[in-house]
């Protein structure tokens, strides 16, 4: 397989992977949900100790097998470390990779589709009850968000068609970076404009009375997926990763950049939303209906309402892209498809899957297609998908990776593809992914089950 050119792109790749919607929009409603700092605590602290030995063993499987998931799986069960089954566990990872994408780049479409709302300046003077008009009026137009999805998928299968070093790596070099160029410049203007220490107080002062099993366990998951361990995706990754690249020294800076993205827009936006008199508690839309309030509020905001959505799309962008990678280098290392046509055929099936998830905000909005069966009574389309993906497929292939590092790969190979040293670090490393990771995210899961 190729190989990134240099360390700068391989870190581009993974953290723009790893900063998507979920670090910006689900953490910061799911935080100013639960509490803010006690939530956010829990959180940095299971960043560190659960997801970043989780991201380690992922981009260590990677690079040892050198292939795609499934390639990877095979070549590890040819040289007898793990049984010729695991490569169930590749193809799973494939099929959650592809419905992930297909209701994601839905949401991803949401935000380019409020970009240009911003810059029309349809949110000048927005007031409580016309922000959710607004927004219902966008998902109750299955063309609109039709259109926006497909533009979204355009976009990335143009990026990934183009290759590796042409497409991918480029993009990725500069878009990686102006994502938090954006963020820093939003940042900036939250801290001259209003009372940024009562957000920052919310966000980092813990009330540990809020805290229950429950919310603890929920922020030890937002931690573990909003890296996207478990999908094969990082797998991919350090696949394309050069021998000599210490993979702890950057898992550990890309485990902080995305868990510093998800701090840093929460002391963006609570700010604001405490500033102009509205709940940080306000749930999934918090972005999409509360926000535009206060754009339309605030001085500037004709300018800094674009500049957050371009924000999000941006991020949406930079994971779409290292996801589609994933299973396009599947289709490379398994057919004789050429990386144009696969990519196409690819995003071609993602738009017809995307239609689902589009027409769950509307036209099957009460459909109930597997209603006979208890835990998906009462949800649509969009929400099994978002309940298999997120619940069952990620969580699993967490623990699956974890299997994999922790018991079947000889502690030699372990030893010496993370770069940890023959030391206290790699004993912590080998008993966290052994014990804690498969623990912690098996409690999430049997949690959300």
């Amino acid at each position: 397989m190729p190989k990134w050119t240099n360390n700068f792109t391989f870190l581009a790749a993974a953290i723009g992977s790893a900063v998507g919607i979920s670090n910006i929009w689900k953490f910061t409603y799911v935080a100013g949900a639960h509490g803010g700092g006690a939530f956010v605590l829990v959180y940095v602290l299971a960043l560190l100790a659960i997801a970043l030995p989780a991201l380690i063993a992922e981009l260590t499987i990677g690079r040892h097998g050198g292939r795609s998931v499934v390639g990877t799986l095979e070549t590890m069960a040819h040289q007898g470390e793990v049984h010729r089954h695991w490569r169930l566990f590749g193809l799973v990872c494939m099929i959650g990779v592809f419905l992930a994408m297909s209701f994601y780049a839905v949401i991803a479409g949401w935000t380019i589709d409020y970009f240009t709302l911003g810059v029309s300046g349809r949110f000048d003077d927005l007031t409580a009850e016309a922000s959710p008009r607004l927004f219902a009026a966008m998902t109750g137009d299955p063309v609109r968000m039709a259109g926006f999805m497909a533009l979204f998928i355009a976009l990335t299968a143009t990026i990934v068609a183009l290759g590796l070093k042409r497409g991918v790596e480029r993009f990725l070099a500069v878009m990686t970076p102006g994502l938090f160029v954006i963020l820093g410049l939003l940042l900036v203007y939250a801290i001259a404009t209003t009372d940024f220490l009562a957000g920052a107080a919310f966000l980092f002062a813990p009330d540990f009375a809020k805290l229950t099993p429950s919310i603890v366990l929920m922020a030890v998951g937002q931690s573990f997926f909003s890296l996207g361990v478990g999908l094969g995706v990082i797998l991919t990754i350090g696949a394309y990763t050069q021998r000599e690249v210490n993979l702890a020294r950057s898992a550990t800076v890309i485990a902080l950049a995305d868990g510093g993205v998800a701090l840093v827009a929460g002391l963006a936006i609570f700010p604001i939303v405490l500033h102009y008199g509205l709940s940080p508690a306000q749930g999934p839309g918090l972005l999409f209906e509360t926000l535009p309030i206060a754009f339309a509020e605030m001085p500037m905001g004709r300018i800094i309402g674009p500049a957050f959505f371009l924000l999000m799309a941006l991020a949406a962008l930079t994971s779409t892209v290292t996801i589609l990678e994933s299973v396009v280098a599947n289709f490379e290392d398994r057919s004789r498809w050429r990386r144009g046509p696969a990519t196409w055929s690819l995003a071609l099936a993602l738009a017809v899957m995307g239609l689902a998830t589009v027409l769950s905000f509307n036209r099957w909005q009460d459909a109930r297609p597997l209603g006979f069966l208890p835990v998906f009574a009462e949800r649509n389309v969009f929400e099994i998908l978002d309940y298999v993906v997120s619940n069952i497929i990620m969580p699993g292939g967490g623990i699956c990776v974890a299997i994999i590092a922790g018991w079947l790969m000889h502690r030699s190979v372990t030893l010496g593809q993370t770069g940890l040293g023959d030391g206290i670090l790699y004993r912590l490393w080998r008993f966290s992914v052994r014990y804690l990771v498969p623990f912690a995210i098996g409690a999430v899961l049997v949690l959300n089950l």
